[in-house]
């Protein structure tokens, strides 16, 4: 026993030793193969030109400030164009209580890519616009309605060209794709108040958050676009971003360097800012990056120098920057595995 034991051991391992490497050699062509599949998945161009027309289209209605005509056919319009990107629209309808008791008829946009695909990313931006100009150098327009081409438009805009191009090429992931309404009506500086005011702002989105579209809905991340089409504009780690989607968020800056468009993505710290980012993280349990405009030169404001003016027009949007943008979402979420 002993010397057939001697006898069939080398051969035993020579037996061990040639399926093990042909075990190896398997498993690094299956890794060469799923290495290749990754490197090959094409991320589509991000056609800034189409982005820059449906700003045009939503300006075009007005300030879409909830309860007014602009309103309700920006929305109708938004609704239409998600159905013809092949998008499966669902509408959140809501009566959201404002900061002065005004009922707002709002209504969340919800539009899904290969809704089954339980693994999904959530993109999102606010569709309305402010019914203040508060923060306009001149007083006298602190209570016009702006049009709100960076602030609202210009996220949708982006957001639109990247569900047109999903329906001519769908990413690995399923991707949600959320217009929140009732951002931007927020109590304005020129009201003195001793309450809680941040709660007053992105009430589309705490709708949202506590009522998801689809029961237990979760997606792996989120990406706020918010101000993402202004001249020069300059996008830095967003505080409560950094503090909760770290993760995500280097990641979209690192695709943003690859793509070279580092002189739009900061890698430095920029403020806190509260927007529809924080109660998706909050309601929804969602981490979500927000890119949002900051510059800390400004002395106007750090949102840039159109922020809650009534120079928030069209005139004023950059196709670069809605190009550095588009992409750079683009890449991300389809090079996600």
């Amino acid at each position: 026993m002993k010397i057939k034991l001697y006898f069939f051991l080398p051969m035993l391992i020579l037996s061990l030793i040639g399926a093990v490497s042909c075990a190896n050699s398997r498993n690094n062509k299956i890794e060469e193969t799923e290495e290749t599949t990754k490197k090959e998945i094409p991320v589509p161009a991000f056609n800034a030109d189409s982005a820059y027309t449906y700003i045009k289209k939503q300006t075009d209605f007005g300030p879409r400030v909830p309860n007014t005509a602009a309103h309700r056919n920006c929305s109708e319009y938004l609704i239409g164009q998600m159905n013809k990107f092949g998008a499966k629209v669902i509408t959140q309808n809501a009566d959201l209580v404002a900061w002065d008791g005004k009922v707002l008829k709002s209504t969340n946009i919800i539009g899904s890519y290969n809704p089954e695909n339980q693994k999904r990313i959530l993109l999102c931006a606010h569709w309305d616009s402010r019914p203040y100009a508060d923060n306009d150098p001149d007083k006298k327009k602190h209570r016009t309605p702006i049009d709100g081409a960076n602030d609202g438009a210009s996220g949708v805009g982006v957001l639109m060209e990247i569900a047109r191009q999903i329906q001519l090429k769908q990413p690995p992931l399923g991707i949600d794709i959320i217009f929140f309404d009732s951002e931007d009506y927020g109590t304005p500086q020129f009201e003195k108040t001793n309450g809680n005011i941040e709660d007053t702002w992105c009430l589309g989105a705490q709708y949202w958050g506590r009522r998801p579209h689809v029961d237990g809905y979760h997606a792996r991340f989120g990406i706020l676009l918010d101000m993402v089409g202004g001249k020069n504009s300059t996008f830095y780690y967003e505080g409560f971003s950094r503090e909760t989607a770290s993760s995500p968020m280097k990641k979209i800056w690192k695709e943003a360097h690859k793509a070279g468009f580092g002189n739009y993505f900061i890698k430095q710290d920029g403020g806190y800012v509260t927007d529809d980012h924080n109660y998706v993280y909050q309601y929804a349990h969602i981490p979500c990056v927000d890119i949002i405009n900051y510059d800390p030169t400004c002395q106007q404001s750090s949102f840039g120098p159109t922020w809650h003016t009534v120079n928030d027009t069209f005139e004023n949007i950059d196709i670069n920057t809605l190009k550095a943008v588009g992409q750079t979402v683009m890449n991300v979420i389809y090079k996600e595995q």
